[in-house]
């Protein structure tokens, strides 16, 4: 896994990290993170301390963020509802990298080429007290906790899924 530190959009979730003072160093794992599942397996933790960044378009065509718990899928209805808005829209590969810098399987909360118009918090991450999120790279990822997540994204906290 030689070179990953290096990657410009790892580089950029360093300079991110490092501006809002997050504590935790990137780990980087033999197989792929790309899923909650292997994000898990790869740790050696339960798949909810995963906090997957999920992006979804708005009606006005901005992205919102949806920092989930990987024990569960984002129910978009029940979002949708909570956000007083007819829908949320889906967000291809392309999209994803354009917005925040991440390809799929890498994007980090944080470090973001594009600020999301909304960003939520599933609270189901706040029944652990370390969590993992992507750091730019579909093989890196750093410990975190639901407190230092809404600190550096100002997310606002919600129920997504059950």
């Amino acid at each position: 896994m030689d070179g990953i530190l290096e990657k410009a959009a790892v580089r950029r979730f360093i300079d991110a990290a490092n501006s809002l003072g997050v504590k935790g160093q990137i780990n980087i794992l033999a197989e792929t993170a790309r899923t909650a599942v292997d994000a898990a397996h790869g740790l050696g933790i339960e798949v909810g301390q995963i906090a997957s960044s999920l992006i979804f378009t708005l009606p006005s065509g901005n992205p919102l963020l949806i920092i989930t718990s990987g024990r569960h899928r984002v129910d978009t209805e029940l979002v949708a509802k909570n956000l007083n808005i007819a829908e949320l829209g889906r967000a291809d590969a392309n999209y994803v990298k354009e917005v925040s810098g991440y390809s799929v399987g890498g994007v980090s909360p944080i470090g973001w080429i594009t600020t999301p118009e909304i960003t939520l918090i599933d609270e189901a991450l706040n029944d652990y007290e370390v969590v993992w999120a992507a750091s730019g790279h579909p093989h890196a990822v750093y410990p975190t906790s639901f407190a230092e997540l809404i600190a550096c994204t100002s997310a606002t906290p919600m129920v997504v899924g059950e």
